[in-house]
């Protein structure tokens, strides 16, 4: 029986391409072992793949560059008879399968029998499948066409600036920045608007802590104002309480990104192949702290990104059946041209909702403990449970609250060079030194107002006597 070999070499060469883009930024030659892992555990499920794929993919494109990521040329057996009406017969196939993709070619068949359009034994499962496949209905083509309409219909963009801000982190190099030059990994975090791409704010930090992203986010309301709603993956960084309690306090939405979603967050996954640029050209500044790391960073992103034509907002106009310039629109231009006005927030009123609040019990000394160190509260909440708040950037600045007393700052409570037996007691615990005796001085105002009046009424006895 003769083989014949099925030649769809572009659509092996674009399967090759795709293999190629999902693999790409694990290529990089000098990537960090622990960052290479979680990248590749990214990847796989951002493009629904398994982690023994990936190795697969990357180990044949070591070995044989972009024609090892081509799929195997698959081989098929032709029938020796096809019926003469093999072509309608095909045409209801495609038919069966368009009503229902999940039909199995042995189902198609066995309708195609019972209906009386090809006697039974005629068509083959594998003939009959290799046509569906070259026609474009194939089991795998339907199933990347239905993954297909469902990664587009996961594509959106918001109308308007201040709608929706989109909030990641992204890994950069090691600095020595750490204890002694040590080396210690930075993470750029980042809050990116929806519609014009414009990065409200976005900065590097030697962690990537909730701390880093609500520091992020305090920014970008405090220079930009409020905005509806803030959209997350389901990193540990965003589902953090203190994060909801903040944004909640202002009157913003959270919205996280499904799982597996990856085209739901493209426009910073776009946003940071800039910063992958970025870092590419200020490796060969040689820095060497995070101050000039930031620094830099500002000078590309307001000299360079926020002026560059964005081909992203190009084509939702597209879309929309709109002209778009010939030079483009630029993130900013995109963001200062927009038509909704920006809300601000009083300062005040951001730093108090960014603010940390936790509890703590007063003991005996009318005193708490916070972060290793005791505070001066007041003496009248000894043995009642307080509420404490502070700004992460600055502990030390702590708050009490309780209902009926103002709330006031606790003082940090000094401790003495030598163990004392008779401790020093808290300021407000502290007995005054007075300087006079309040007792005798009331007393001998008492006095004299007493002898003044005694005075009075002798004198006034006198003039009685005398007048009569």
């Amino acid at each position: 029986m003769p083989v014949a070999i099925s030649k769809n070499e572009p659509w092996r060469e674009q399967e090759a391409l795709k293999r190629f883009q999902i693999i790409s930024p694990l290529l990089q030659p000098d990537m960090d072992t622990a960052k290479q892992l979680q990248l590749r555990k990214e990847l796989a499920e951002q493009h629904n793949l398994s982690i023994r794929t990936m190795y697969r993919y990357e180990k044949a494109y070591r070995e044989q560059q972009f024609s090892g990521l081509k799929p195997t040329e698959r081989k098929t057996h032709n029938s020796k008879k096809l019926p003469a009406n093999y072509d309608n017969l095909l045409q209801e196939a495609i038919l069966l399968k368009r009503e229902v993709p999940e039909r199995s070619v042995r189902q198609i068949i066995l309708i195609l029998e019972l209906e009386g359009r090809v006697a039974p034994g005629i068509l083959k499962r594998s003939t009959l499948q290799s046509h569906l496949y070259k026609a474009g209905y194939g089991r795998a083509q339907m199933q990347m066409y239905k993954d297909a309409r469902q990664s587009s219909s996961k594509r959106f963009c918001k109308p308007h600036r201040m709608m929706l801000i989109q909030g990641d982190i992204k890994y950069g190099y090691k600095l020595p920045i750490g204890k002694n030059g040590a080396k210690v990994q930075v993470y750029l975090s980042s809050a990116l608007d929806d519609h014009s791409r414009f990065p409200l704010a976005s900065q590097w930090y030697d962690n990537q802590e909730e701390n880093a992203v609500e520091d992020t986010f305090r920014k970008a309301i405090t220079r930009y104002g409020k905005f509806d709603a803030c959209y997350f993956d389901n990193g540990k960084q965003y589902v953090a309480r203190q994060l909801k309690l903040s944004l909640s306090m202002l009157g913003i939405r959270i919205r996280y990104a499904p799982k597996n979603s990856g085209k739901s967050k493209g426009k910073v996954e776009k946003f940071h192949q800039v910063v992958d640029s970025f870092l590419r050209e200020s490796k060969l500044k040689n820095i060497r702290t995070l101050e000039e790391l930031n620094r830099y960073w500002k000078i590309y992103l307001e000299t360079y990104y926020e002026k560059d034509p964005h081909e992203g907002i190009a084509k939702y106009y597209t879309s929309l059946g709109e002209p778009v310039p010939d030079g483009g629109i630029t993130p900013l231009q995109e963001f200062n041209r927009d038509s909704r006005p920006l809300v601000y927030i009083d300062t005040s009123v951001v730093a108090e909702a960014f603010r940390h609040h936790e509890t703590r019990k007063v003991d005996k000394g009318a005193c708490i403990s916070f972060r290793g160190k005791q505070y001066e509260t007041k003496p009248a909440l000894i043995g009642f449970t307080v509420e404490i708040s502070y700004d992460p950037g600055n502990p030390e600045d702590l708050t009490v609250h309780y209902p009926g007393i103002e709330p006031f700052q606790a003082m940090p409570l000094r401790i003495g060079e030598f163990c004392d037996k008779n401790p020093t007691l808290p300021v407000s615990m502290q007995e005054e030194k007075p300087k006079t005796s309040r007792l005798l001085d009331a007393l001998e105002k008492k006095y004299e107002e007493d002898r003044k009046m005694l005075t009075n009424a002798i004198s006034f006895g006198s003039y009685r006597k005398e007048a009569d």
